[in-house]
């Protein structure tokens, strides 16, 4: 007996989301996929918005039900994309995070360097169009924006793609931020293609201005609340301790993927050169780093014991942001207080006490412009043609400098 593979998925944010065909089921379906369910979509986000418990399978499924929408509308405007065009444009997005290591963004350059979630995702899809016998050529070709029609790639990733689409709307609905609320459907309506490149038909500039206005508060109020910031260096410290000790020799419990990645250094180079590396990589999930933390919190090395046990028992750092940089005397006084009371090293202390940056760009037109198409034809970049304000504002970077260090000090 067949199984029938024109599946339905509630999702809570559209509603039933239709499978396409049986091609995209078969890959849902497939473990590297599925590994997605196990990698939360905000990483330690939950730790101040208690709902942010989504994942990265939740998101690919939302992206490809934008993704199929914004095709049908476009096809409905007489742009010409065939059928296994269609196809291959929503298994590129249906894949796009497939690459996305534990915890997503805040592990990126501590268990691989120099090596993007991007990167692991074209490997990724380089493996899966092996077992699918070239049926993801195409997708590829699009997710790589070497297909000849620029619009499907720039629905993928650009400033205006299906993937951010979802994100801000699914987001917002899970840790409760209305803020970034967006009318997907309305700007989905509003997209067409001139000369290749997808724009925005004039009717639907408003929405594009609340899309961006909304990214800019979803990032300073989610992505790069303080909070959230102060739990993901906390994260990135304790891989950081753990790989240290493990390149020193030190015996760490560790599931073997995780061990493999704490004993090396692997680079970009290396995932080429060894695909067994690409395999163990996707064994690695955000339980594999959770259970070691809580075994961790017991281990004779007091700063990774220490840093554990601040993670499990939510005993993050504070964090100060500010629109300058903290000097070193700043730092070096949160120093001082830390090697004094837990006497420490100053090396030991540093995991405790350290300065960063961030930035926040919403809009970034050098990558991608999003035009607005007139009436008469004409096309212009919405930070021109919107009358708000602050939309210009939201084409520049705005840096934010932040020194963390523990709570209950002197």
């Amino acid at each position: 007996m067949i199984a029938n593979k024109r599946k339905i998925i509630n999702d809570p944010i559209y509603g039933f989301v239709t499978l396409p065909d049986e091609l995209v089921y078969d890959l849902i379906n497939h473990p590297i996929f599925q590994r997605l369910r196990r990698i939360k979509q905000l990483g330690l986000t939950n730790l101040v918005y208690p709902g942010a418990l989504h994942t990265r399978f939740h998101h690919a499924i939302g992206a490809m039900h934008l993704m199929t929408e914004a095709l049908q509308v476009l096809k409905s405007k007489n742009v010409k994309i065939t059928d296994e065009e269609c196809r291959a444009a929503v298994i590129a997005i249906l894949l796009h995070d497939v690459g996305h290591g534990p915890f997503s963004h805040a592990l990126e350059h501590t268990i691989v360097k120099g090596i993007h979630h991007e990167d692991i995702s074209s490997m990724l899809m380089d493996e899966l169009n092996k077992s699918f016998k070239g049926k993801l050529s195409m997708a590829i070709r699009i997710f790589k924006d070497e297909h000849p029609k620029k619009f499907l790639h720039q629905l993928v990733s650009s400033q205006l793609d299906v993937d951010r689409l979802d994100y801000l709307k699914r987001d917002s609905f899970f840790t409760g931020v209305s803020e970034g609320v967006i009318s997907t459907d309305r700007i989905i309506k509003m997209l067409t293609v001139v000369d290749g490149n997808l724009v925005i038909e004039a009717k639907g500039i408003y929405s594009v201005e609340k899309f961006l206005i909304a990214r800019r508060l979803m990032y300073w109020q989610v992505y790069l609340h303080k909070t959230v910031l102060s739990a993901e260096k906390l994260l990135v410290n304790i891989l950081k301790r753990a790989k240290e000790l493990s390149l020193a020799g030190a015996d760490l419990f560790a599931t073997p993927a995780l061990s493999l990645f704490l004993k090396h250094n692997y680079s970009k180079k290396d995932f080429i050169s060894n695909p067994d590396l690409l395999r163990q990589f996707v064994l690695l999930d955000d339980y594999d780093i959770m259970a070691s933390i809580k075994t961790w919190m017991n281990h004779e090395d007091k700063v990774l014991s220490l840093l554990c046990r601040n993670m499990i028992e939510r005993h993050l750092f504070k964090i100060q942001l500010q629109n300058k940089k903290f000097s070193e005397a700043d730092k070096s006084m949160w120093l001082d207080k830390v090697m004094k009371k837990y006497k420490f090293t100053r090396k030991e202390a540093e995991y405790f006490v350290f300065t960063e940056s961030v930035n926040n760009s919403a809009y970034n037109a050098s990558q991608f412009k999003i035009n607005i198409l007139y009436n008469d034809g004409s096309l212009m970049d919405v930070a021109k043609a919107s009358d708000q304000l602050n939309i210009k504002m939201l084409s520049k970077k705005v840096t934010k400098y932040f020194i963390c260090y523990p709570k209950g000090l002197a």
